[in-house]
């Protein structure tokens, strides 16, 4: 049986078209490309507006194999179909159902492979509505085991009710996995922050993508006696840390005259 590895090498030439093709128009600015942990232990976490765009820019920037959690529905066809209509009414209306049916063959072929491979690249699913348990353990042994996960937080597009539309309150996921390692196996994994603008743009609109990678975090720093506490502060210091790349990405530059 093929590793995920090996899988991944297999499929490869695929995912480079399709990354192509899916950030047609648009050009990544990377920022902090030094802070990248390129062996080990790594968790990724980060904001997450642009659905599949996301995914997309960080396969391109990142030096290393990299694991991902998804939504439990990319996994079944009919229910990928779905989602793909869903996201382009939403940010098309009438005309991403216009898109929808007019890439046809195109989307038909995108989820397929998508939908078939995606569990042999080692892809944990979620249950998005249900228990986050089982996807927590998972992602404990990839990362025990040497492996980058990645857990971006957020629904895959801006929320303009939300405090700060741009990045999403974070989840519990990826400071519980951090707190579990470290007490029960003594792994202090190093978290890397990473804040992304621009992704949140349509298909095929020309877009700068900016792309901010913080420097490693790691929860010994926020530990307490207490699990909840200690979870929570470094919840709390992973979302702030974000919220600062992100506003570093995008503040004006301000010009000195002389």
């Amino acid at each position: 049986m093929s590793t995920f590895e090996e899988e991944l090498i297999r499929i490869l030439p695929v995912i480079r078209r399709l990354r192509k093709i899916s950030l047609l128009g648009k050009k990544i600015i990377l920022e902090g490309e030094e802070n990248l942990i390129k062996r080990g232990p790594n968790l990724i976490v980060g904001n997450h507006i642009g659905s599949y765009k996301d995914i997309t820019v960080l396969f391109e920037i990142m030096p290393r194999t990299i694991f991902f959690t998804a939504n439990r529905m990319i996994f079944n066809k009919k229910e990928f179909n779905f989602l793909i209509k869903k996201h382009l009414r939403r940010h098309l209306k009438d005309l991403g159902v216009f898109f929808y049916r007019l890439f046809t063959p195109l989307r038909i072929y995108f989820v397929k492979f998508i939908s078939t491979n995606i569990i042999g690249v080692g892809t944990i699913p979620v249950d998005l509505e249900g228990s986050k348990k089982r996807a927590i353990i998972k992602c404990q042994e990839y990362v025990e085991s040497g492996k980058a996960v990645v857990l971006l937080q957020g629904t895959g597009r801006i929320i303009e009710s939300n405090p700060n539309p741009y990045v999403s309150a974070f989840r519990r996921g990826p400071s519980i996995i951090s707190y579990n390692l470290f007490k029960e196996k003594g792994i202090s994994v190093p978290v890397t922050p990473i804040a992304m603008f621009g992704t949140h743009l349509p298909f095929l609109i020309p877009m700068k993508i900016k792309v901010s990678v913080g420097k490693p975090m790691f929860i010994k720093d926020y530990m307490t006696d207490n699990f909840d506490e200690s979870v929570i502060r470094f919840r709390n210091a992973m979302e702030k840390r974000v919220q600062m790349l992100l506003y570093e990405l995008v503040k004006p530059s301000v010009s000195v005259r002389t």
